[in-house]
């Protein structure tokens, strides 16, 4: 039985490093912690720069009403800043790592 439980090890070790599961793993929480510091861009800085600009104050509920339609012009204007946020970062954040990367193979 100490065999088969050493092989399974083995094998379960193996399939984690062939799949990257842990680089994997490591990469959703960072995602999670990115979207949590983009979300809070977004709500401390930019909406009270926008809410300025928009009476109400709350620019992600601008609703458009065209006959019985209602179309969520703020939430998909925010969904549009959360998106360019989040690719500004990543696109810094591959940037630094990227160059570090080149100077370390050199």
């Amino acid at each position: 039985m100490g065999g088969d439980t050493e092989r399974m090890i083995k094998e379960f070790v193996g399939f984690l490093k062939e799949y990257q599961v842990i680089g994997l793993a490591i990469a959703v929480l960072i995602g999670s912690k990115v979207n949590e510091l983009v979300k809070s861009i977004v709500d401390h800085l930019v909406m009270p720069i926008l809410g300025i600009f928009v009476p109400s104050g709350n620019w992600r509920e601008i609703v458009l009403e065209i006959g019985g339609a209602k179309f969520g012009i703020g939430a998909v204007l925010g969904s549009l800043v959360d998106f360019t946020i989040v690719a500004a970062i990543v696109f810094v954040f591959a940037k630094v790592v990227l160059r570090e990367a080149k100077v370390a193979k050199k």
